[in-house]
């Protein structure tokens, strides 16, 4: 799974919401465009249709402030029109209107962002399942080993299902990797693919 890409549509008062929600899934292989990481201002947003053109999918943060916020509407329907499929992220039902009444979203738990993510993941997974593709596709994140003097790419694949992800992460059972070169291990959290801590190897010799 890689080449994808993702839209956010949101308010510019939710720009920090979005970040804590995005900020590990912005690791995985695929696109992630924030809609006022990429614009200076609300005047030059116009300017990001393209993105929404080439997106798999436009993920709408509904919040209050979103509810009257022309750019968010206008890129909803935007991406509507274009059959870009919309995946809503909401604070609560009634903010679910016009174009994604009827679709299947998220709810947004501010006082454990963790679940919110977890869930967004998991819609993330079926949304971006090339046809054809494995009922649980194969993601993961790819890094450079940050030992002194190592550098080598090192690659966390995740095989398991939303279910056990989340058992894992509840069991305080971390996902782990280890760099080939240098053995340096890194952990971390199942629910939100966020790094937590490593465990140094031994410098790669000659370094």
């Amino acid at each position: 799974m890689t080449g994808e890409q993702v839209y956010v549509a949101h308010a510019p008062g939710d720009l920090e919401l979005v970040q804590d929600l995005f900020s590990t899934v912005k690791n995985f292989p695929f696109g992630v465009h924030i809609a006022l990481e990429e614009a200076d201002a609300d005047r030059s947003r116009d300017l990001l249709k393209g993105r929404i053109d080439d997106s798999d999918l436009l993920v709408a943060v509904l919040t209050d402030d979103a509810a009257d916020d022309q750019w968010v509407n206008q890129e909803i329907g935007y991406a509507v029109a274009k059959d870009v499929p919309v995946l809503p992220l909401y604070d609560h039902e009634q903010l679910r209107g016009g174009y994604v009444t009827a679709v299947d979203g998220i709810e947004i738990d501010r006082e454990n962002l963790t679940a919110t993510i977890f869930a967004l993941l998991g819609r993330l997974r079926d949304e971006l399942t090339p046809l054809g593709g494995l009922a649980v596709p194969n993601w993961f994140v790819r890094f450079p080993c940050t030992l002194s003097g190592c550098g080598h790419r090192v690659t966390l694949e995740i095989d398991d299902e939303q279910t056990k992800l989340w058992k894992r992460h509840k069991h305080g059972q971390r996902l782990e990797t280890t760099c080939d070169v240098c053995g340096t291990t890194y952990y971390f959290d199942p629910a939100t693919i966020g790094f937590v801590r490593r465990e140094d190897g031994r410098a790669p010799p000659g370094r």
